[in-house]
């Protein structure tokens, strides 16, 4: 289980397929930032609530030259049907084998009323132009996090 990136750290590379089957490299997303934010699973209330704050906030984020993706380690079909209901407007990337999830630190040991499993850690990188992590939020809490990923991308 690999630990967090910190900031000042060469993102790691990585080539995983969308929703839409379309293969997505972080070295063919150089030259703006990148909003990577990794989630436990579709169509579920908080995961939810989040895909949805991105969803209302995304043209603002475009507009500050952001690109936004959400990781989980769902299906493409799965992905799709969440995509699909909730109007999402970014692409979902499918970790299936969580390796771009264990290589970010988002896999992890969760200990959920006393009983341990290893599952996706609510967690958000802001990758910089040069492919570098600018910021990690850890142990994400949904309300007002889009504002936070906005606050971090105007400071860019």
């Amino acid at each position: 289980m690999a630990d967090w990136l910190e900031p000042g750290t060469k993102a790691p590379a990585f080539t995983l397929k969308d929703d839409q089957g379309n293969k997505v490299k972080l070295s063919d997303l150089k030259g703006g930032p990148v909003v990577l934010y990794f989630y436990p699973r579709d169509d579920t209330p908080g995961c939810t609530k989040e895909a949805c704050a991105f969803r209302d906030r995304y043209d603002e984020m475009k507009k500050l030259g952001a690109q936004l993706f959400g990781v989980s380690a769902d299906s493409a079909e799965s992905h799709t049907k969440f995509r699909d209901k909730y109007s999402l407007p970014f692409p979902l990337l499918v970790d299936e084998k969580h390796v771009m999830l264990e290589k970010y630190g988002a896999w992890r040991e969760k200990n959920m009323y006393g009983k341990k499993s290893m599952g996706i850690q609510r967690s958000t990188y802001l990758i910089d132009a040069d492919g570098k992590v600018a910021k990690v939020w850890k142990r994400v809490k949904v309300d007002g996090h889009d504002q936070q990923v906005i606050d971090a991308l105007a400071e860019l």
